[in-house]
């Protein structure tokens, strides 16, 4: 769901952030985990409807949250419980980095976004695999030198931040874990002299 900042305070480079999360409150207690904009946060303290984060600086460092003002709209998703059926991929709230959104491409109600971002990031992700973008989890549709791309169904637009989300913003980055495990056993075990990228896994015959 979409929520509001109520209030921002940083200090000594971490940050102190309050969330308004509506009717979703009473569900919650301190110590919840609580993802914004994808970055998986713990909950401090509860008042009037709001949580109370502590951010740190590492995750203020990795992340877009840094940037977040009174009144910004965020993502908000609370962790899945171990009863629950699963439908999607594995999101664990742990980002990788951020990426700029490069290209809009409004397709009626659909929209295609394309997304400038690190060869770090790139090589983590394979085409029809997942990432999540500020905590949307989606399947990437294209990758080349400098960028991916995903396309984005109505219920995405209208349930999340990217319906507003503009050229040149910064969003939260996770790569599929199942990707990063796969990729760092590959670079301990086959011989390197260069970073292991997609595709030199396709001319390992993977």
């Amino acid at each position: 769901m979409v929520c509001k900042v109520k209030s921002v305070r940083r200090g000594g480079g971490a940050m102190l952030l309050n969330v308004d999360l509506g009717n979703l409150a009473d569900e919650c207690k301190i110590g919840d985990s609580i993802a914004v904009n994808g970055v998986c946060l713990t909950i401090a303290r509860l008042e009037g409807g709001g949580a109370v984060f502590d951010v740190s600086a590492e995750t203020l460092s990795k992340s877009t949250l840094d940037k977040l003002s009174p009144s910004s709209e965020v993502n908000i998703e609370r962790a899945v419980k171990a009863t629950d059926r699963f439908g999607g991929h594995f999101v664990q709230g742990h980002i990788d980095g951020a990426a700029t959104v490069k290209t809009i491409d409004k397709q009626g109600k659909f929209a295609e976004m394309k997304f400038a971002a690190e060869a770090e990031l790139l090589d983590a992700m394979v085409v029809k695999g997942s990432v999540a973008v500020d905590g949307i989890s989606l399947t990437i549709s294209g990758i080349d030198k400098n960028s991916f791309s995903v396309t984005l169904i109505p219920e995405t637009l209208n349930k999340t931040i990217l319906s507003k989300t503009k050229i040149g913003d910064k969003v939260n980055i996770e790569t599929d874990i199942i990707v990063k495990t796969i990729k760092s056993q590959l670079e301990k075990i086959l011989p390197q002299t260069q970073p292991l990228t997609a595709e030199k896994l396709k001319g390992l015959g993977f």
